[in-house]
């Protein structure tokens, strides 16, 4: 069979347009369920009593969990990609919700050995348990450990709730609030106020820096990158690659938060429908906006986003810190002849280019 580049080029780009209808979907789901997103000031650290710890993506699960803690002393914690739960009316009404512990996915044996409570993982992005929490780590759904007790009821939390009661208390301990919610109706309501500080010149730029977090070297690009952003400029992230520099304080512009947490890794969404209606109130492509992208590299999903990105006609693009494997040099060199797809590299001259518009 003949190699024909360009067939291979649409079909990719269709799986682009595919997985944006697929997070389109989810937005739907998730905000008809759940409420639309609000920006929330999430606390971190433990409070005195006993504590679940929830990792993973599965909103449901999380709610589940906590119909079924209420009125038991047990409160429950996100983690990970959990923490924009925080920003969902439907899931904020439960009190006993009461913060975030830890950072990304690939801390987690470090912040699982810590924890001291019991602890779900709903999704993946969970590593083999150390022998310190093994016994309090319980799987449910798709995620599955050897070693490790899988509930497959989610209508039957009672194993995990009576493993943290019987670990007892946590000690009161709290750390620096994070900020999440930022979903693209919170942002957009911002939008009149946005443009005209764009055009005021007090905003100079947006930076979207975000995706999904790995453990290799390298990636301390990200924190170097965001600590470097000019005053007047704006911080988009997603995904777990904000737990890069989410703990930062990057102060407002005018009110407007320099740093907009706009959720999970779908919540790509948001920032591609930010995009888009800013577009629309400069009468300008998306192409044309101040925005740099600049993308976190780990696994299939950023991948599925970047093909999104791409079949909507994004230029200038970012990825880092080292390409995925399916970029081949000759498949490099047709994204950047294309694309101008751009891999990351000294963060002070690729900082300068994107400064520059390039």
């Amino acid at each position: 069979m003949d190699f024909d580049l360009d067939d291979h080029i649409r079909m990719a780009l269709k799986a682009g347009e595919m997985n944006l209808k697929a997070m389109d979907i989810l937005d739907q789901a998730n905000t008809e369920h759940f409420g639309d997103p609000e920006p929330t000031e999430v606390p971190t650290g433990t409070v005195k009593g006993p504590g679940i710890l929830v990792t993973g993506h599965d909103l449901l699960d999380l709610e589940e969990l906590l119909k079924q803690t209420e009125g038991t002393g047990v409160n429950v914690y996100t983690h990970g990609e959990m923490l924009p739960a925080h920003g969902y009316p439907e899931l904020k009404k439960y009190g006993h919700l009461v913060g975030n512990y830890g950072g990304a996915w690939q801390r987690q044996k470090k912040e699982f050995d810590e924890f001291g409570g019991a602890i779900l993982a709903t999704t993946n992005c969970v590593l083999i348990p150390s022998d310190g929490y093994r016994d309090r780590l319980f799987t449910t759904g798709i995620a599955a450990v050897e070693g490790v007790r899988h509930i497959d009821d989610r209508r039957d939390f009672s194993p995990i709730i009576e493993k943290a009661l019987e670990l007892g208390d946590l000690p009161d301990a709290p750390g620096r609030p994070l900020v999440t919610g930022f979903h693209h109706k919170a942002v957009l309501g911002l939008a009149d106020k946005v443009v005209q500080a764009v055009k005021d010149g007090r905003i100079r730029r947006f930076f979207l820096i975000g995706g999904c977090d790995g453990a290799r070297s390298g990636r301390s690009y990200y924190t170097e990158l965001a600590e470097k952003v000019p005053d007047d400029c704006v911080i988009l992230t997603l995904g777990c690659g904000k737990y890069r520099f989410n703990h930062m304080d990057f102060g407002d512009i005018d009110g407007i938060p320099r740093l907009l947490d706009m959720g999970q890794c779908n919540n790509a969404y948001s920032a591609i429908q930010v995009a888009v209606a800013l577009a629309e109130a400069f009468d300008c492509g998306v192409n044309d906006l101040p925005l740099s992208i600049v993308l976190s590299w780990f696994e299939q999903k950023a991948v599925a986003i970047l093909l999104t990105l791409l079949h909507l006609g994004v230029r200038n693009i970012r990825i880092g810190p080292t390409p995925p494997a399916f970029i081949t040099p000759n498949v490099l060199r047709v994204l950047q002849d294309n694309y101008n797809l751009m891999l990351t590299g000294d963060v002070d001259e690729d900082l300068e280019a994107m400064l520059r518009g390039e």
